[in-house]
């Protein structure tokens, strides 16, 4: 076989870049050693940054059919619940961001619906199939997979999770540190004797804290316990016996264990992410702690930042050093602040947000929504102004979304593979194929010297300048040249 691009691992990133390569018709293998897709609910929360790439992706309507706002936690002390509090906040939409709240989805639900698209654009994936070995040269990378045997492609992606295969082969060190010395203990399983409107949250609980969180469009709850001492026990006896422990009910309340799974949550950063024309991606180039729903997000914008470059240089010619560079130079730096963010979620406390703590180590809202992710000072981030407030938008920042004259959304015209110029000249420049065009004053008013923003297909800003022979050099380092 022999596919442009090769992705081991169909978890959240692996299926967003082959979805990302399908719909640009870049011909890509996904292999999955597992039989199936992975069945837990893990990474439940999506940011606001990730329900705008699934809207682009063309999947939000089923995200948002999938799932619910966060509900409130409803602590719980001796028996008796206590006073329910919000853990993110109330957001309302604006013309700018008009997806401003997190959205829980369990993560097996999430993949579905990723794999489900990447079967409409064509693609698939190949389960019971694991990668055993690689080498690579100047014009390739030759891979054994099991169950299909040599393939040889263009470039390889490892989105194969935290002991990725891939990294440890290429000898890429991570650094990184043990965020909590106590391990944890996560399941689906459903149980009675708890209304399914709250996230019910026993702070107190001997042996450590425990908390039950309904899953939207199942009959599910995620239990997540903390062990103070000892070792979690997986098995279902195990399962129903700290419940029973931990909280007011009994271990009959606890009727089917669907998934459970034990780790010690940690925070490591690989020191890079890439080696020739291999590339890391996702939870086998960061590792973070799921406090805060960090991990999948930041996952799933790796694969969404690196799907349309590789697009690029495989079917416009693009700069393959340049984009592939850019890649590590725009989300190592990413990767690195979240697993900061996370890691002081995580040791706020399970009850972090709750009235009467340290509100400030929580940081969620703005520090968790990935709407403020973006790469001024990249490699792909040019802005040819002169003297720029800290506070206006610029080159590498996220493009807001507007509403337009007809009545549709600027967001509706960045939608799909394309590159988009708005400008607030009276008539925009002409432009290749491959780039949208539009006049706009939505990121500023029509002046005597109009300004032109090149948005890239991620939907950042690329080019910001007043001088339109500015805009082909730059198309062209991205191989949109007429």
């Amino acid at each position: 076989m022999h596919p442009d691009v090769l992705i081991t691992g169909a978890g959240p990133t692996g299926l967003t870049l082959a979805c990302e390569l399908a719909r640009r018709g870049v011909p890509a293998l996904l292999v999955e050693r597992a039989p199936a897709l992975f069945p837990g609910s893990r990474g439940k929360g999506l940011q606001p940054r990730t329900l705008e790439i699934f809207e682009d992706l063309g999947v939000l309507a089923e995200i948002r059919a999938a799932g619910r706002r966060y509900p409130a936690m409803l602590p719980w002390t001796d028996g008796r619940p206590g006073e329910p509090f919000a853990l993110t906040p109330t957001a309302t939409a604006t013309e700018q961001v008009p997806h401003p709240e997190t959205w829980m989805v369990p993560q097996w639900r999430t993949q579905e619906i990723l794999y489900d698209r990447l079967r409409e654009l064509g693609g698939d994936v190949r389960f019971g199939a694991e990668l055993t070995g690689f080498t690579q040269d100047d014009t390739g990378v030759t891979a054994e997979i099991t169950g299909i045997g040599t393939v040889t492609a263009r470039y390889l992606v490892a989105a194969d999770g935290g002991r990725s295969t891939v990294r440890r082969t290429l000898g890429i060190p991570m650094t990184g540190e043990t965020v909590d010395p106590r391990p944890s203990l996560v399941a689906d399983l459903r149980l009675t004797g708890l209304d399914r409107e709250h996230w019910h949250v026993f702070p107190q609980a001997p042996g450590g804290p425990l908390a039950l969180c309904p899953m939207p469009g199942t009959d599910d709850f995620q239990l997540y316990a903390q062990y103070e001492d000892g070792e979690p026990d997986t098995s279902p006896d195990g399962i129903r016996a700290v419940v029973a422990a931990r909280t007011h009910l009994g271990p009959d309340a606890v009727t089917e264990i669907r998934w459970a799974s034990d780790f010690r949550p940690r925070a490591a950063l690989a020191e890079r992410f890439r080696t020739g024309r291999v590339l890391l991606a996702g939870d086998a180039a960061h590792v973070h702690s799921p406090a805060g729903g960090q991990g999948l997000n930041t996952s799933v914008q790796d694969a969404y930042n690196l799907g349309w470059k590789l697009a690029h240089l495989l079917r416009h010619g693009a700069d393959a050093e340049l984009l592939l560079d850019s890649y590590q130079a725009e989300r190592l730096p990413v990767a690195a602040d979240v697993l900061d963010i996370s890691t002081s979620i995580h040791r706020a406390g399970p009850l972090a947000g709750q009235p009467g703590t340290d509100r400030r180590r929580a940081r969620r809202g703005k520090d968790t929504d990935q709407l403020a992710v973006g790469y001024r000072g990249g490699p792909l981030s040019v802005d040819h102004r002169e003297a720029v407030p800290e506070d206006a938008l610029q080159a590498g920042d996220r493009a807001p979304d507007a509403h337009l004259p007809d009545g549709t959304r600027l967001f509706d015209v960045l939608r799909g593979t394309h590159a988009t110029l708005v400008t607030t000249a009276t008539e925009p420049p002409a432009v290749p194929a491959g780039v949208r065009a539009l006049r706009h004053d939505a990121y500023g008013p029509a002046t005597d010297h109009p300004t032109l923003y090149l948005i890239r297909p991620d939907g950042y800003l690329g080019l910001v300048t007043r001088n339109a022979a500015d805009l082909a050099p730059y198309l062209a380092l991205l191989g949109l040249s007429d």
